[in-house]
């Protein structure tokens, strides 16, 4: 480094001025750096405070399943556009094939055995199924042809996450169709508020035969996802 001493008086005010000039250099790019960090930091405050706004938002696009039964009263008041009432369903346990009147059936003569309740990407036997309705258990079936796998990811959503069946059945009359004992209803995605209304009203139903009884333990179907 040169020494002072041996600088012309002008040699030392140009270096002290271009110390300072570099001083002020190194402070604006400190500064800039900073501004940067501070911006860089609210952007993602503001992308995590938007994707939780999101998160929430889609979450309650369809109102997920309630996870506790209503009460007689609430489900009484509860009116579902469209629905099917089978009253007086036989609720008789057999080891025989059994030729329903409507599919997927709402409730009759059935298997000894239920269907362990959970989402299924294959058909299941439907005598097992309907054992499942006689515990209070709600299926929502399925056409597979007609519904979307962004439609079918929702379905899935919104299915209580016990004594619910979730199984395609090719072939329906609707996309989608909820059954319970006693009663069905068919609608067109599972957009539809009837959906969750169906669910409201008779998920562990004490209108079905053997309401609360267990929908595990027993035959877990082919294609079980969960």
């Amino acid at each position: 480094m040169t020494n002072d001493e041996n600088l012309t008086v002008k040699q030392q005010r140009e270096k002290r001025r271009a110390e300072k000039v570099a001083a002020l250099k190194a402070k604006q790019k400190k500064e800039k750096r900073g501004r940067l960090v501070a911006i860089v930091l609210s952007a993602t405050a503001v992308v995590a405070v938007l994707g939780i706004v999101i998160t929430v938002v889609v979450s309650n696009a369809t109102r997920p399943a309630p996870q506790v039964p209503l009460t007689a009263a609430e489900r009484a008041a509860i009116e579902i556009e469209g629905e099917e009432l089978f009253p007086g369903l036989d609720p008789t346990h057999t080891t025989d094939p059994v030729q329903y009147d409507v599919m997927p059936p709402a409730g009759g003569p059935h298997n000894p055995s239920w269907l362990n309740c959970g989402i299924y990407e294959e058909e299941q036997p439907v005598e097992y199924a309907v054992h499942s309705l006689e515990h209070g258990a709600v299926w929502l079936a399925y056409d597979p042809e007609q519904l979307s796998d962004e439609q079918l990811t929702e379905l899935r959503r919104v299915a209580p996450d016990r004594h619910a069946i979730v199984s395609p059945i090719a072939g329906l009359e609707s996309p989608i169709i909820a059954s319970a004992w006693g009663a069905r209803v068919q609608v067109d995605g599972p957009a539809d508020e009837r959906i969750t209304q169906f669910i409201d009203k008779y998920w562990l139903s004490p209108s079905a035969p053997e309401p609360g009884a267990l929908c595990s333990n027993a035959l877990d179907g082919p294609g079980r996802v969960s």
